[in-house]
């Protein structure tokens, strides 16, 4: 196109493409980045990593105030949660044991049990 002076539908005529808006893509992909330009790219969304991340190292006993409110407050919440159990539990036993009891099901006994 740009050697010859060729119009976008003479270029797409000629290769025999009969949508011009893919030349355009094309003219301006290349005007842009040069032949990279042109090249294939993935699609869609890049497969996850192999690897794990990496944590970032603890640095030892030395947290900021809002990392260490944030630490206090999660121990609070797990003693709560504790405690309204226990209560639970204390209140009447058998109710809780029987709402907090293991489902075995079928598929997981072992052959040659009933």
């Amino acid at each position: 196109m740009k050697r010859t002076g060729a119009s976008y539908q003479e270029t797409a005529n000629s290769f025999g493409i009969k949508e011009l808006s893919i030349i355009a893509n094309w003219n301006r992909a290349f005007n842009r980045e040069g032949v990279e330009g042109l090249k294939s790219k993935p699609k869609g969304r890049p497969s996850m990593s192999k690897q794990p991340k990496k944590k970032k190292p603890k640095d030892n006993g030395t947290m900021s105030k809002e990392q260490a409110l944030e630490r206090e407050n999660e121990l609070l919440r797990l003693e709560n949660a504790y405690l309204k159990k226990l209560k639970a539990y204390e209140e009447n036993p058998n109710a809780y044991l029987e709402k907090h009891k293991q489902r075995w099901h079928s598929s997981s006994k072992k052959k040659g049990t009933n």
